[in-house]
């Protein structure tokens, strides 16, 4: 909610500011007479309009700038948190003893594709990779894709930190 006050405070600013310069432009299109305003009070509030206008340019700029700072921190986390992803899986495939030709099949698996296009991919047949599934589901202890999956995603969520740390060191 702290991010949104400024963001509506430059609104209900820039929201006046408007309805000062457009009501005195339509009552003057439209012909509307209203009482008239001193010199002096029309001056200070066109002076106030403006100043107005101008912090909401700024502070606008301001928010831009720190969206643009946020969207890359973001950018940033999500580029370690990939690299900790992988780092993870080298490691439980080295530590599985899987051959290179099933640590393929296990990426192509983790990322979600099908036993077809992982064949298509290798230029295998399906029962090819059926047997290579079933060896890495075997050296990993698990019975199926989700199982292993969920393998990865405790380790990168455990309390511990161990491989956001890791991830963290190399930067």
């Amino acid at each position: 909610m702290k991010r949104a006050i400024p963001f509506i405070l430059i609104f209900i600013i820039q929201a006046f500011c408007a309805w000062f310069f457009v009501s005195d432009i339509l009552n003057s299109i439209l012909g509307i007479h209203t009482t008239p305003l001193s010199w002096e009070m029309r001056e200070y509030m066109e002076i106030g309009a403006s100043i107005g206008l101008v912090l909401g340019v700024i502070v606008g700029g301001l928010l831009v700038f720190r969206a643009i700072k946020d969207r890359n921190s973001a950018e940033e986390r999500l580029r370690r948190a990939s690299g900790a992803f992988a780092d993870l899986l080298q490691e439980k495939f080295v530590e599985w003893g899987l051959t290179a030709s099933e640590r393929d099949v296990a990426l192509f698996a983790i990322k979600g594709m099908s036993t077809a296009d992982i064949g298509g991919l290798r230029s295998t047949s399906e029962g090819t990779v059926k047997a290579q599934t079933n060896a890495i589901y075997r050296k990993a202890g698990v019975s199926g894709r989700s199982q292993l999956l969920s393998l990865f995603i405790d380790d990168l969520m455990r309390d511990d930190g161990a491989v956001r740390t890791a991830a963290n060191s190399k930067t």
